[in-house]
């Protein structure tokens, strides 16, 4: 975003924050699960945790297998293997721009709340 100093009259790029960003990113904001349809045929069906941090980075991420693919399986996989884990909105529909469907929703752990 382009902003114009008006003391300077002069241009300038801004951040989101004026300090440099540190290159690994280490702080856990936001946590979501993804979870998939095996729309290519491709035989893996998968649940992702994801951790990012304030500037939408990836900081970590995990992933286990399903039997099925979906939102209701990716819940009954939770209960089964991260039985701590919460989802704490409603699974929201998307489809990549290659035509894959999944849904991703907000998740923390039990104890976090």
């Amino acid at each position: 975003m382009q902003t114009i100093d008006s003391t300077e009259n002069t241009t300038r790029e801004r951040t989101m924050s004026e300090q440099p960003l540190n290159p690994r990113p280490t702080n856990h904001h936001r946590m979501f699960l993804t979870c998939y349809e095996d729309t290519f045929g491709y035989g893996w069906h998968h649940v992702d945790l994801f951790v990012h941090d304030e500037f939408g980075r990836e900081v970590n991420w995990v992933h286990w297998g399903v039997a099925e693919d979906g939102p209701d399986a990716a819940d009954r996989s939770i209960d089964k293997y991260e039985p701590e884990l919460e989802r704490t909105t409603e699974w929201e529909a998307a489809t990549s721009p290659a035509g894959m469907r999944y849904w991703t929703a907000e998740a923390r752990w039990r104890d976090a709340a």
